[in-house]
């Protein structure tokens, strides 16, 4: 047996321990009052920040060799830590610990005619794996959500944050233990082969549901791959479409928030839709104030050749179903809301789609029919966020349709039961 076959079979029964681990402490969780993993969840926010310098020493070590390797800027920030980064993290668990826990909470009860009492209750998901790619500050989220709710967290990092992730594991590891609750509620997985995702994602019976994060290459692999009940967490293809009534000035300042807020993360936007009717009466300053702000345009130069600067890149059909993830932006012209409804049907990752305009009637339209996780009128698509939401932190933005749907807070890492009291009925 060579070394690569050895490695994947220790890699392989590293991840299966794991998971009959994590499954083994599952009931020690469900027993957690609220106020103890309240304790918990704040002891871990002072221990990251108490811990800062370690951290932020690991991390430096994976970026390092991320640039070495040629890794790219948008990547290189979503993998970077620093001072505020994680006293965000820790501010995350700390509105966490503040939210109602939802383990227990009665969604609807009623009494039948024969007198059985019926009442649907939330309770944990159970194991919880997580598929990420370069962001450490998803392993605290999974961390303080899965626990808040109960469940025990397997958490597969990419190898490029593989020093980042095991620092702050193992800080809050020693939290867990030091509170009297079982280390095994977190741990970490192997990212030695790409073949360990595939060892977590078909432990049917060790691994209740899969969460994958990350880019369009990721959450299909995990998706097509699975055999274990999976939540996607899909990419952000962000539009925002200039109605012909629409505030210029405001739309402008939208525009750029959503672009270069953070142009790395899954809200960002992505494509701009500006209607004809904004360009006949030549309010150029949108595409003018994108490039000045240093975002490269992709668009059709027939189209925007009287309306851009200098530098526009000719887009071809992949940009509009693109996720540049970097200071790169798609702009269209569409024929009214019809033309811009059209084009977010075809193109649309189910993310985020915003309209601005001072048109009533028209943002009713466009809530109405744009089928994606969230609509904005008048807004940034930063907004879709968790802690936007007054959900403290999240594990991701689901964009399908089954069990949740947009920002995935504590009551999306739930499921129910229904619990039925009888006196000794039975059914005739």
């Amino acid at each position: 047996m060579n070394a690569d076959s050895i490695t994947r079979r220790t890699e392989r029964d590293e991840v299966l321990a794991k998971a009959a681990a994590a499954k083994a402490v599952l009931p020690a969780l469900r027993a957690g009052a609220p106020d103890r993993k309240n304790t918990v969840l704040t002891a871990a926010a002072a221990a990251l920040r108490e811990n800062a310098s370690t951290i932020i020493t690991a991390n430096a070590a994976d970026i390092e060799r991320g640039v070495a390797a040629g890794m790219s800027g948008a990547l290189v920030d979503r993998l970077r830590l620093t001072q505020p980064r994680i006293d965000a993290m820790a501010c995350g668990l700390e509105q966490v610990a503040a939210l109602a826990d939802p383990v227990g909470q009665v969604v609807c009860g009623r009494t039948l005619p024969n007198g059985l009492k019926l009442t649907q209750v939330r309770v944990p998901l159970g194991v919880m794996g997580m598929v990420y790619e370069a962001r450490p500050n998803v392993t605290v989220d999974a961390f303080g959500l899965a626990f808040k709710a109960g469940n025990a967290a397997l958490l597969r990092g990419s190898k490029s944050a593989r020093q980042s992730n095991t620092a702050l594991v193992e800080i809050l590891r020693r939290v867990l233990a030091d509170h009297d609750f079982p280390e095994d509620a977190l741990q970490l997985l192997p990212c030695q082969t790409h073949e360990s995702v595939q060892d977590l994602i078909t432990a049917r019976g060790l691994v209740d549901v899969v969460i994958p994060r990350g880019g369009a290459g990721l959450i299909t692999a995990v998706v097509t791959g699975a055999s274990v009940p999976t939540i996607e967490t899909g990419t952000g293809n962000c539009h925002v479409y200039v109605h012909a009534d629409a505030d210029i000035e405001m739309a402008t300042e939208i525009i750029l928030n959503g672009k270069t807020r953070r142009p790395s993360v899954c809200n960002a936007t992505e494509t701009v839709l500006i209607d004809r009717a904004v360009a006949k009466n030549n309010q150029f300053n949108i595409i003018h104030a994108i490039q000045d702000a240093g975002v490269v345009v992709h668009g059709i130069p027939a189209e925007l050749k009287d309306i851009c600067g200098q530098g526009l890149v000719e887009a071809d059909e992949s940009d509009w179903a693109e996720e540049y993830l970097s200071m790169d932006v798609a702009v269209k012209l569409v024929d009214g809301i019809d033309g811009a409804l059209e084009h977010i049907a075809t193109y649309s990752s189910g993310h985020t789609e915003a309209i601005v305009t001072k048109d009533l009637t028209v943002a009713e339209r466009f809530t109405d029919l744009v089928d994606s996780a969230a609509v904005m009128v008048n807004a940034s698509t930063a907004f879709t966020d968790g802690e936007q939401y007054g959900m403290g932190a999240e594990i991701g933005i689901s964009t399908q349709k089954l069990h949740a749907r947009g920002p995935m807070g504590l009551p999306e890492l739930t499921t129910t039961k229904w619990v039925v009291i009888g006196r000794g009925q039975t059914r005739p």
